[in-house]
């Protein structure tokens, strides 16, 4: 998995959220109740990483800014 990058939580409000899964399906339905929530650029795949169990997407967040608001 790549490192993050400074940029992606470089202000108060941005998040980067790795979320870790036994399945595909089940780490993109909790990228969907984040994207639901928030401002939300998501994964469009998922990674195994070498030792380590499960799935892995990566997903971030801008938390200023709830679903159906105006910034």
């Amino acid at each position: 998995m790549k490192p993050i990058s400074e940029a992606h939580v470089a202000q108060p409000g941005l998040a980067v959220v790795d979320v870790a899964a036994c399945d595909d399906q089940t780490a993109f339905a909790v990228q969907a109740l984040l994207a639901g929530r928030w401002a939300t650029a998501s994964a469009d795949r998922t990674i195994r990483v070498p030792g380590e169990p499960g799935v892995r997407p990566r997903c971030y967040l801008d938390v200023r800014q709830e679903l159906g608001s105006q910034l």
